[in-house]
């Protein structure tokens, strides 16, 4: 049947209200344009993100009602410790309030003045833990990636000549490299078993360890399923201990592919280093059977890591999220192809030509799909990415993307088909679209908290 249908039953339901176009420019306004500060209540679809924001099953409510908030050894801890393994194959576990914290004990062990970490493609959170401490967060896309409408199925790769020429000439200040599977920043593109195994030969030479960013490990699994040759026939829970064989750790928010709405951990296999990052985890997270978090959200990350490798359940995922990315391409509107992972992903350097760069076309037609009807997304380009180099100049992100991600079991067909008309509707009046600039920026992942305002009208602009 060619039918999209989701593969569970709803249970519970949450109202969402729609609102009229005057209500979202007085919210926008008040909101100084930025979408984050925007109310829940004011948003009908939203699609900012999609971490921590799916639907849990059933069994996670069950294994959350057995939930052990002991202080120290809960039983609750096993539970989780055990999933973790049984998919990673990495022996200990250190579990976190969400990947970021991951991330700030991991860099802020190995990081540190006059460090280099190369990634595929670092995103906003894990370069902000990099840079804070002193160190050079290095992007080694594929150069595949540079076309965004291209058929090339693996443009989340790394660029393995550039990672050697990195490996080469930085030498002992690289205590790491990091793969994000998939790759978000680029279009939410899947890591091919190929590539990382590539990785894994370059890192052996050079006698460096490697991390994963696994957040969307079990869709980077599925990606490679449908479309690397030979994997077909491999089931998506054997495809993912692949890449986890290849590694010597990783990180992880279980807000993404752990289907829980919080939480996550390092997992690795050095027991030195995980001894002295579970000291560390005690200074700012907590004990080490906890981590920041309550034993009913181990439970429900223990149960979620399981489902989450479920075929029924990621066949249905992306044939949603292709579902919307091949008709908007059929209707012209430019998007990044092949469909990723976890998100729609507009090419709005090509959506909105008529804006320059320092302008954010991400970030205004990110705006204007909240105005025409409701739909929070994210922008991800040279708001979230660009920055000004030691010259003072601007430099842009390689794409100007608009992601709508979309939460784990939440939305159904009819509002995917909602999200398309939206869309369209924006497309056919894009030339009177007007750009943005930055009016007040905090220093670090300033997209969260900017204020924008509107660059002036063009004279002659459509309307």
């Amino acid at each position: 049947m060619h039918t999209i249908i989701e593969p569970f039953r709803i249970k519970s339901v949450e109202p969402i209200r729609p609102s009229t176009r005057t209500e979202r420019e007085l919210w926008l306004a008040r909101a100084k344009l930025n979408l984050f500060s925007l109310h829940t209540a004011e948003v009908l679809i939203d699609l900012l993100t999609d971490s921590g924001t799916g639907a849990m099953s059933s069994e996670q409510w069950a294994a959350i009602m057995r939930g052990d908030e002991t202080y120290a050894g809960a039983v609750s801890f096993d539970r989780f410790q055990a999933a973790v393994r049984e998919t990673t194959g990495f022996e200990h576990v250190i579990p976190t309030h969400q990947g970021r914290a991951a991330e700030h004990l991991l860099f802020g062990l190995l990081g540190g003045p006059g460090r280099m970490i190369p990634n595929n493609t670092h995103f906003d959170t894990t370069r902000a833990n990099i840079e804070i401490g002193g160190a050079c967060a290095a992007d080694l896309p594929c150069r595949e990636s540079a076309d965004l409408h291209s058929d090339e199925p693996f443009k989340g790769n790394m660029d393995l000549e550039a990672l050697e020429r990195v490996l080469h000439s930085a030498g002992k200040s690289v205590p790491l490299v990091m793969v994000t599977i998939t790759n978000n920043a680029g279009g939410g593109q899947p890591v091919s078993l190929a590539n990382l195994r590539g990785v894994r030969a370059l890192c052996d030479r050079y006698a460096v360890p490697l991390f994963l960013d696994a957040c969307r490990f079990a869709e980077n699994a599925w990606l490679v399923r449908a479309r690397e040759p030979g994997q077909h026939g491999r089931t998506p829970a054997a495809i993912a201990r692949s890449f986890f064989d290849l590694a010597d750790g990783c990180t992880m928010s279980a807000k993404k592919d752990g289907l829980a709405n919080i939480g996550g951990f390092i997992a690795l296999r050095d027991p030195e280093m995980a001894d002295e990052l579970r000291t560390r985890l005690v200074v700012t997270e907590g004990f080490p059977t906890y981590g920041g978090l309550a034993g009913r959200d181990l439970e429900a990350i223990a149960v979620g890591l399981r489902e989450v490798l479920d075929p029924d359940y990621l066949e249905y995922r992306h044939a949603s999220i292709r579902y919307v990315v091949e008709r908007l391409r059929a209707a012209g509107v430019p998007v990044a192809w092949p469909a990723g992972g976890h998100a729609v992903f507009l090419d709005a350097r090509r959506f909105l030509p008529h804006l320059d760069v320092q302008e954010f076309p991400g970030q205004a037609l990110a705006l204007e799909l909240y105005l025409e009807g409701g739909i929070r997304s994210c922008e991800i380009g040279s708001v979230m990415l660009g920055r000004t180099n030691g010259a003072g100049e601007f430099e842009p992100a390689q794409h100007e993307l608009v992601r709508l991600a979309i939460p784990r079991r939440t939305y159904t067909q009819s509002h995917m088909d909602y999200v398309l008309e939206v869309i369209q509707a924006v497309w056919q009046r894009r030339e009177g679209v007007r750009g943005v600039r930055i009016s007040k920026s905090p220093k670090v992942l300033r997209h969260f908290r900017a204020e924008f305002e509107r660059t002036p009208e063009r004279a002659g602009a459509a309307r």
